[in-house]
């Protein structure tokens, strides 16, 4: 039998909505957790498909939890970092699906892994995220892995002029611009052939993909520097934080970029061994 934890935690869980595995662990596992004292919330599109209505949070942004579980693989850690980040919440990945880059657990391991964070036996790892705004909007959008401004579906090449803390440097002909955090460099960026960057370093990578241009280079930024993405051609241009559709920006519209000062809290127990993740997703066999 499990331990039971005396001090009362407040848990969100997250689920992969599309996976009948990680919904059945969510509902053991909010449900142990109860049965345990503890109080537990979900999204509300989550509480319904996992059949726990009672647990549904409309509004999580703020709700002052302890932990957030992200039962799913990368996708639904990016929407749980996305939930909790901005409170400084840890969020604990368990795997749910393919090997990710950002789940921590195997299944069979979630509740002794739980019991471990209570107990204090664990570690902090924190990850750069993006601070992403429209010039001249208020407020800002979060990413943790990048910011990508590129052309329309239905469009041809865009023209994207940037501008770094406020000199401008070039502009791009190009299908578009990645900018990604070090989390980010093993997501899109990586398919425009940037650079793999260790997780736990802060800047910020600027790629062009598919640049129309003898210039085709990634450019390393320092975290605090700004970076201005204007569209200065007729050909709009759709903005994507983290694969979501953000909008379409037209001529003489822009973005703004810079680190967030919310970074993500991933939870580990062991040194997370990048390396190894990056040679079992491509197959680097030793040789």
């Amino acid at each position: 039998a499990h331990r039971q934890i005396k001090v009362l935690r407040r848990v969100l869980i997250a689920v992969h909505q599309h996976r009948p595995e990680a919904l059945a662990l969510a509902a053991d596992t909010a449900d142990w957790l109860r049965a345990c004292g503890h109080e537990v919330e979900l999204p509300t599109s989550d509480a319904v498909i996992v059949s726990r209505p009672d647990l549904a949070r409309e509004h999580v942004v703020g709700a002052g939890y302890d932990l957030a579980l992200s039962i799913g693989g990368d996708g639904t850690m990016l929407r749980t970092v996305d939930l909790v980040s901005g409170d400084d919440v840890p969020v604990l990945g368990v795997n749910a699906g393919q090997l990710g880059y950002l789940v921590e657990i195997e299944p069979d391991a979630l509740r002794h892994a739980i019991e471990r964070f209570f107990a204090g036996d664990h570690h902090i790892e924190a990850r750069m995220r993006l601070d992403v705004r429209r010039a001249g909007h208020d407020g800002s959008v979060q990413a943790l892995n990048e910011a990508v401004l590129e052309k329309t579906p239905s469009g041809h090449t865009v023209r994207l002029a940037v501008t770094v803390d406020g000199s401008y440097f070039m502009t791009f002909a190009a299908d578009g611009l990645i900018v990604a955090t070090p989390t980010g460099s093993t997501a899109y960026a990586l398919s425009a052939r940037a650079p793999v960057v260790a997780p736990t370093h802060r800047l910020l990578v600027l790629t062009p993909v598919a640049p129309h241009m003898l210039f085709d280079r990634s450019l390393v930024f320092e975290p605090s520097s700004e970076l201005r993405l204007e569209v200065c051609s007729w050909r709009p241009a759709e903005l994507y934080i983290d694969g979501r559709s953000e909008g379409v920006l037209s001529e003489g519209e822009a973005v703004l970029v810079t680190a967030s000062p919310h970074p993500a809290r991933l939870v580990t127990f062991e040194r997370r061994d990048f390396l190894g993740i990056l040679k079992h997703k491509f197959g680097l066999n030793d040789r």
